[in-house]
């Protein structure tokens, strides 16, 4: 049924895109021969919902650090000289001989501080007692330490899931995001660990608390131009965050319960998506926080096959190499 489903919203959204675009195209020209511009009009779907299909990648914000550094304090945007070595920093990435330089998503250098927007200092709360102790059994291959078995790795090096929020985060490649709608639905699609988030915005409610999920159940509805998506009834087994993001002391990877809920607002303005998510895990954060970036309109973004599973070599060579590490220190721990 979710493969008819899928199939369905792709042949629909190829023509309702090409709509979009003469929309657009339509409201930015004005009359012809004036030379002017008119008043950008969000274009609507056949149906009168508002219109936010097409591709819209996060990778443009990969410069942008998750938290805030500490001695900005609450001030959320760069200086010019901080700025400008941002530039620099990001421009590093592009040309040097780091592997990202040749096949990632560097991305643009950009003025906002943190992609936390919330608390007013762009730093992710402190963790709960339990959350604390949740985090020391988060493990991921971003970690030194020792790898005996797929409980040793996360989602994502298992090429299970990201997870919700990290999937619509930017992250070092395949930052591809695509939109998707029919009648009554939106679908998100994300290139990396090829997800696709059916959203109903009928208003059904969540599925029994009994049902849990990686990522999560969602659940949308328009107030204006916004879509605004609720997701709950996670399982608690991916992590909060992208591997080696949060800064934290603690951990690299923040865990997740299952009283997880998110709330996403994505509101488009011309050939802008306004995206934003507020995370609320009273089991794991002592408040809540929010992450803000805008999203960009990019037709020629092409979604590529992430080919993983979560039985590829990696994984097993992750675990047999740190096997053998351990080993051969071992034993010449043991020569004279």
């Amino acid at each position: 049924m979710r493969e008819r489903i899928l199939a369905a919203v792709r042949l629909l959204a190829v023509g309702l895109e090409v709509v979009t675009l003469v929309g657009v195209a339509a409201a930015a020209q004005g009359p012809a021969g004036t030379g002017k511009k008119l008043t950008w009009v969000h274009p609507k779907t056949p149906w009168g919902d508002p219109d936010i299909q097409g591709m819209w990648p996060s990778g443009s914000m990969s410069g942008v650090p998750f938290q805030r550094p500490e001695t900005f304090g609450e001030r959320a945007t760069l200086t010019d000289d901080e700025f400008a070595r941002r530039e620099k920093a990001v421009e590093g990435l592009r040309t040097g001989s780091f592997v990202i330089g040749a096949w990632g998503e560097p991305g643009k250098a950009q003025r906002q501080a943190s992609l936390i927007v919330d608390p007013p200092n762009g730093r992710m709360p402190a963790l709960t007692p339990e959350g604390l102790r949740r985090a020391a059994y988060v493990h991921s291959s971003w970690q030194d330490r020792p790898f005996d078995s797929v409980d040793d790795l996360d989602t994502w090096d298992r090429c299970i899931t990201r997870g919700l929020l990290p999937s619509m985060l930017p992250a070092q490649y395949s930052n591809g995001i695509q939109i998707h709608q029919a009648p009554g639905y939106v679908v998100i699609r994300n290139e990396m660990i090829h997800e696709a988030r059916i959203i109903p915005l009928d208003g059904r409610p969540h599925l029994g608390a009994r049902v849990v999920q990686y990522m999560g159940d969602s659940r949308g509805h328009w107030e204006g131009n916004t879509l605004v998506i609720e997701t709950t009834n996670f399982n608690g087994k991916t992590a909060a965050t992208n591997p080696g993001t949060s800064g934290s002391p603690q951990q690299n990877n923040i865990p997740t319960s299952q009283q997880m809920r998110i709330v996403e607002r994505l509101t488009r303005v011309d050939d802008t998506i306004n995206y934003e998510a507020t995370v609320n895990d009273p089991i794991v954060f002592t408040a809540p926080w929010k992450v803000a970036m805008p999203l960009k309109y990019e037709p020629d973004y092409q979604l590529f096959e992430y080919t993983c599973h979560e039985g590829n070599y990696a994984l097993k060579n992750l675990i047999t190499g740190s096997q053998a590490e351990r080993a051969r220190a071992a034993a010449e721990a043991k020569q004279p």
